[in-house]
């Protein structure tokens, strides 16, 4: 068991395009990480486990792909989020480290494969996320839906979570997804409406948000993520809580960025605990049922207790 820092974690070549254009706030160097940012970095019996399976069955995680800093953490508390529909993205959003390109031909075995994971792991919740495959008629939502029905046929018992891209605001095709019923719809935010357009150049705010909308509409209970770092402020970061709650966003996750790679978006600023806190009092008085905030918190962070939040919240 060690504890060693995140930025020597990150250390993997990458191909994204570098954001030129996009100047750190001189706040802090990206490569210096405050004294909070360290891990308990272990694989025991639960994180081999969930490894090997993975490799037995060719299936991605989001884990490794965004090389996320609770990998140790989830993997060893038996959770991981399965990315599906490959791992090559068809976006290239300027804080993420999946890889972007053209992508395979769709694996329609895949589906099976994920529900023979879940159930050859015991899974008690799943979180199913996947890259953005624009170039398909759907968006790979038909993969998602036949996903969760694989997998509660083979595992009844186990509550389910997707974290879909936004389909380029296809409500046919966020249907499909919706009628399979899942225990969370969850559509990341992800940056302020100021910076979407730079950091998120194939994504449109409002399409998110209207997603999200829809989504309630058809009955789901609803889940979205910020992260702070990226030059946003304060009071930019609540006015995406408070539109969040204007089409009754249920939980929310607020995390801080770290720069995957040197050719990735620098950081910006390096948020206090103590604010990502106040966020979290803030975001429980709009009314979210749940908020989880704070420096290494990620969308599918402690996602097993989230879908048993049931509070009933005032609505905004």
């Amino acid at each position: 068991m060690s504890f060693i820092p995140l930025n020597q974690l990150r250390s993997l070549p990458s191909d994204v395009l570098k954001a030129s254009s996009l100047q750190p706030v001189p706040l802090q160097s990206s490569r210096r990480l405050p004294s909070w940012f360290k891990i308990e970095a272990k694989t025991g019996p639960d994180y081999l486990d969930i490894k090997q399976t993975m490799d037995r069955l060719k299936l991605h995680t989001i884990c490794e792909e965004a090389r996320c800093p609770n990998r140790w953490e989830c993997w060893n508390a038996r959770t991981a989020t399965f990315l599906i529909l490959g791992d090559i993205c068809t976006r290239r959003c300027h804080y993420c480290s999946v890889e972007t390109g053209r992508p395979l031909a769709v694996d329609h075995e895949e589906p099976r494969r994920v529900a023979a994971a879940v159930q050859a792991l015991g899974l008690r919740h799943v979180v199913i996320t996947s890259v953005n495959r624009d170039e398909l008629e759907d968006g790979g939502a038909a993969i998602f839906a036949e996903t969760i029905r694989q997998t509660r046929q083979l595992s009844p018992g186990c509550t389910i979570e997707v974290l879909i891209p936004d389909f380029e605001g296809s409500e046919t095709a966020l249907a499909t997804v919706c009628a399979e019923k899942p225990d969370i719809l969850n559509h990341n935010i992800e940056t302020v409406r100021r910076l979407f357009p730079t950091i998120r150049p194939q994504g449109k705010y409002q399409r998110s948000i209207q997603l999200l909308g829809k989504a309630k509409e058809l009955g789901m209970r609803t889940k979205s993520g910020l992260i702070l770092g990226m030059g946003e402020t304060m009071d930019e970061a609540r006015a995406v809580m408070r539109d969040l709650r204007s089409v009754d966003c249920d939980i929310m996750t607020i995390g801080q960025y770290l720069q995957p790679t040197r050719d990735h978006l620098p950081v910006a600023r390096f948020y206090d605990p103590s604010e990502f806190a106040l966020l979290k009092e803030e975001g429980r008085a709009l009314g979210f049922t749940h908020v989880e905030s704070g420096p290494l918190v990620r969308s599918s962070y402690h996602a097993e207790q989230q879908v048993a939040s049931e509070e009933v919240m005032p609505k905004l």
